[in-house]
Protein backbone atom coordinates (compact mmCIF):
# COMPACT_ATOMS: atom_id res chain seq x y z
CA UNK A 1 0.00 0.00 0.00
CA UNK A 2 2.73 2.28 0.59
CA UNK A 3 5.81 2.41 -1.72
CA UNK A 4 9.07 3.11 -0.48
CA UNK A 5 9.40 6.62 -0.73
CA UNK A 6 6.30 6.91 1.37
CA UNK A 7 8.26 4.44 4.08
CA UNK A 8 11.22 6.42 3.83
CA UNK A 9 9.72 9.62 3.54
CA UNK A 10 7.63 8.84 6.90
CA UNK A 11 10.85 7.11 9.24
CA UNK A 12 12.77 10.63 8.21
CA UNK A 13 10.11 12.59 9.52
CA UNK A 14 9.65 10.29 12.46
CA UNK A 15 13.40 10.32 13.21
CA UNK A 16 12.82 13.96 13.16
CA UNK A 17 10.06 14.69 15.05
CA UNK A 18 11.88 12.48 18.14
CA UNK A 19 15.55 14.19 17.24
CA UNK A 20 14.77 17.54 16.47
CA UNK A 21 13.51 21.04 17.24
CA UNK A 22 14.10 24.50 16.06
CA UNK A 23 17.60 24.34 17.96
CA UNK A 24 18.60 20.66 17.35
CA UNK A 25 18.70 20.70 13.61
CA UNK A 26 20.24 17.42 11.39
CA UNK A 27 21.72 17.49 8.11
CA UNK A 28 21.11 14.57 5.46
CA UNK A 29 24.15 12.45 6.40
CA UNK A 30 23.04 12.58 10.17
CA UNK A 31 19.59 11.43 8.58
CA UNK A 32 20.82 9.02 6.47
CA UNK A 33 22.92 6.86 8.57
CA UNK A 34 20.27 6.15 12.04
CA UNK A 35 17.18 5.75 9.33
CA UNK A 36 19.40 3.46 6.95
CA UNK A 37 18.44 5.62 4.07
CA UNK A 38 20.55 6.15 0.86
CA UNK A 39 21.90 10.11 1.43
CA UNK A 40 20.63 10.70 -2.23
CA UNK A 41 17.18 9.52 -1.94
CA UNK A 42 16.78 11.11 1.53
CA UNK A 43 17.83 14.43 0.29
CA UNK A 44 15.42 14.10 -2.41
CA UNK A 45 12.64 13.17 -0.19
CA UNK A 46 13.46 15.71 2.28
CA UNK A 47 13.52 18.52 -0.01
CA UNK A 48 9.84 17.83 -0.90
CA UNK A 49 8.62 17.75 2.26
CA UNK A 50 10.15 20.94 3.26
CA UNK A 51 8.78 22.80 -0.01
CA UNK A 52 5.32 21.32 1.20
CA UNK A 53 5.72 22.38 4.67
CA UNK A 54 6.03 19.02 6.28
CA UNK A 55 9.17 19.86 7.78
CA UNK A 56 11.11 22.57 8.17
CA UNK A 57 14.81 23.63 7.16
CA UNK A 58 17.35 26.08 7.53
CA UNK A 59 19.88 27.08 5.28
CA UNK A 60 23.87 27.73 6.35
CA UNK A 61 26.23 26.49 8.59
CA UNK A 62 23.84 25.89 11.28
CA UNK A 63 21.43 24.66 9.27
CA UNK A 64 19.49 21.23 8.76
CA UNK A 65 16.30 19.52 9.05
CA UNK A 66 13.97 19.74 11.80
CA UNK A 67 10.00 19.71 12.98
CA UNK A 68 8.55 22.20 14.40
CA UNK A 69 5.08 21.94 16.67
CA UNK A 70 3.59 22.96 13.76
CA UNK A 71 4.87 20.58 11.47
CA UNK A 72 4.09 17.70 14.49
CA UNK A 73 0.26 18.64 14.62
CA UNK A 74 0.20 17.75 10.86
CA UNK A 75 -1.72 14.62 9.97
CA UNK A 76 0.44 11.30 8.92
CA UNK A 77 -1.43 11.13 5.58
CA UNK A 78 0.16 14.96 4.49
CA UNK A 79 3.41 12.84 4.35
CA UNK A 80 2.17 10.33 1.95
CA UNK A 81 -0.24 12.27 0.08
CA UNK A 82 2.65 14.35 -0.33
CA UNK A 83 5.70 11.37 -1.96
CA UNK A 84 3.30 9.42 -3.35
CA UNK A 85 -0.46 11.95 -3.94
CA UNK A 86 -3.70 9.82 -3.32
CA UNK A 87 -3.68 7.45 -6.27
CA UNK A 88 -1.88 4.63 -4.61
CA UNK A 89 -4.08 4.71 -1.21
CA UNK A 90 -7.75 4.95 -2.96
CA UNK A 91 -6.85 2.60 -6.03
CA UNK A 92 -8.36 -1.27 -6.47
CA UNK A 93 -6.34 -3.69 -4.88
CA UNK A 94 -6.27 -5.44 -8.06
CA UNK A 95 -5.48 -2.16 -10.10
CA UNK A 96 -9.28 -2.44 -11.98
CA UNK A 97 -9.58 1.20 -13.25
CA UNK A 98 -13.46 1.13 -12.44
CA UNK A 99 -13.69 -0.78 -9.21
CA UNK A 100 -16.13 0.97 -6.74
CA UNK A 101 -19.12 0.02 -4.24
CA UNK A 102 -21.71 -0.14 -7.33
CA UNK A 103 -18.81 -2.00 -9.77
CA UNK A 104 -16.75 -3.88 -7.54
CA UNK A 105 -13.76 -6.17 -7.76
CA UNK A 106 -14.10 -9.89 -5.97
CA UNK A 107 -11.42 -8.67 -3.01
CA UNK A 108 -13.57 -4.95 -2.91
CA UNK A 109 -16.19 -5.74 -0.11
CA UNK A 110 -13.11 -7.10 2.09
CA UNK A 111 -10.17 -4.84 1.23
CA UNK A 112 -12.66 -1.57 1.54
CA UNK A 113 -14.09 -1.45 4.79
CA UNK A 114 -10.29 -1.61 6.64
CA UNK A 115 -8.87 0.74 4.07
CA UNK A 116 -11.59 3.37 4.54
CA UNK A 117 -10.57 2.54 8.63
CA UNK A 118 -6.55 2.66 7.70
CA UNK A 119 -7.19 5.78 5.64
CA UNK A 120 -9.34 7.59 7.94
CA UNK A 121 -6.53 7.08 10.98
CA UNK A 122 -4.23 8.35 8.72
CA UNK A 123 -5.69 11.39 8.45
CA UNK A 124 -6.48 11.43 12.38
CA UNK A 125 -3.26 10.52 13.43
CA UNK A 126 -0.57 13.55 13.72
CA UNK A 127 3.00 13.16 13.72
CA UNK A 128 3.77 14.09 17.14
CA UNK A 129 1.45 11.30 18.30
CA UNK A 130 3.59 9.23 16.26
CA UNK A 131 6.58 10.56 18.23
CA UNK A 132 5.30 10.54 21.51
CA UNK A 133 5.46 6.88 21.31
CA UNK A 134 8.55 6.52 19.98
CA UNK A 135 9.49 8.92 22.62
CA UNK A 136 7.92 6.91 25.21
CA UNK A 137 9.50 3.70 24.03
CA UNK A 138 6.16 2.03 23.19
CA UNK A 139 7.73 2.03 19.20
CA UNK A 140 10.81 1.79 17.69
CA UNK A 141 11.94 2.95 14.04
CA UNK A 142 14.96 0.21 14.23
Amino acid sequence: MLSNSSKYALTAVLYLADQTDETHKKMVKDLSIPTNIPKAYLAKLLQQLSKHKIISATKGPKGGYYLTEENKNLPVYRVIETIDGTQRLEACVLGIDECNSDHPCPLHQYVYPTRTALLQTLKEMTIGDLAKNLDEGATFLK
